[in-house]
């Protein structure tokens, strides 16, 4: 039913690309992160739930169309239709249907549910085509419950030491997810101007989180000490930091699980908190849609592929042209220091 060309996921019966990596008169988008929707469609279809995000990123001229959970419509002779994946606000899962014959497209996914988003539903089908970015078994998430735990704790420590905390999160979805699981009654909390823009996206949509204030609007005479700060990983070791005086960085990632990433973003501390699913959910998911070929991108494609061949599943590796998420405020960092796949969330 999908063909791989020049712009990624081709679907010619319904004639529109999947999250293409260039632009195309119509792109079906899994989610707003930079490598899925790319900017420069004739017109986008997405999740309901995401239409705040991506209408931002997209600009006010773009031509979007969404449709609410599990409402399908037809391209043709294929009947499409958007399931949570459980990654940011708005993220989802394609299935597309074509007399009976079922293909999905996961996008970016994980399957523990967190405040910011609906959570993943699991969509039988017979094609999958799933991402990677964690697939290797040396990923396995602690409970967010705990992390959050690790997160206050740092927070309360510093806030009691008189420094301000630094915490590092990708803009859009991380950013967010960090604001719904911290204590805020330890201190106030601030924002970089990237991260409240989204944030305040998340809020129209109806997603709960505790009061902010950017950074940029505090008067000059604030005491940041015990104060939590919100930012993207592209403002580190920045002008922007000085501001805060003494201050403690910490950086939430599925990547501070390897200890040379740790190293080289030099943070005082990291959490190992990701929005991707790591090597159990995988193979969980794996197993459960009842796909009989399955189509892996996204990062360590060659050891999943491996373990599905190795089990009796078709399974093939896909490249694609962009390899994990871009922040939106660091779309211009190297991302040459990270582990296949990029550094995503």
């Amino acid at each position: 039913m999908l063909i791989l060309d020049e712009s990624g996921f081709y679907c010619p019966e319904g004639d529109f690309h999947i999250d293409p990596w260039r632009p195309v008169p119509r792109a079906l988008v899994t989610h707003s992160h930079a490598d899925h929707a790319h900017w420069g469609c004739g017109a986008y279809l997405a999740a309901e739930a995401g239409e705040r995000v991506l209408r931002r990123r997209m600009g006010d001229e773009a031509v979007i169309e969404t449709v609410p959970w599990g409402e399908s419509l037809s391209l043709g002779p294929v009947r499409v239709s958007f399931h949570p994946a459980g990654h940011i606000l708005g993220s989802a899962q394609i299935r597309l249907d074509r007399g009976g014959e079922v293909w999905v497209v996961s996008g970016d996914y994980k399957t523990e549910p967190d405040a910011t988003c609906a959570p993943f539903e699991l969509v039988p089908c017979n094609t999958f085509v799933t991402e990677s970015t964690f697939g290797l078994p040396i990923f396995r998430w602690a409970p967010q419950a705990e992390v959050f735990d690790q997160v206050n704790g740092w927070w309360r420590k510093n806030a009691e030491a008189g420094r301000a905390s630094l915490l590092f999160g990708y803009a859009l979805g991380k950013a967010q997810r960090l604001l719904a699981g911290v204590d805020p009654s330890i201190g106030p909390i601030f924002t970089h101007g990237a991260v409240e823009n989204l944030t305040g996206d998340y809020r129209d949509s109806g997603v709960a989180l505790p009061d902010t204030t950017l950074v940029s609007a505090a008067p000059d005479s604030t005491d940041w000490a015990g104060s939590l700060v919100v930012a993207p990983p592209s403002a580190n070791g920045t002008p922007w930091m000085r501001r805060f005086g003494e201050v403690s960085t910490g950086f939430a990632s599925g990547w501070m699980r390897i200890r040379g990433t740790r190293r080289r973003r030099a943070m005082d501390r990291g959490f190992v908190l990701s929005d991707h699913v790591d090597w159990p959910a995988l193979v969980e998911v794996l197993e459960a849609t009842g796909a009989e070929r399955v189509w892996v991108t996204h990062g360590y494609r060659e050891a999943v592929v491996r373990w599905l061949r190795e089990r009796g599943i078709e399974a093939m590796a896909v490249a694609s042209r962009f390899e994990g998420e871009l922040d939106e405020a660091e779309s211009t960092e190297s991302k040459s220091e990270t582990a296949p796949g990029g550094e995503a969330s």
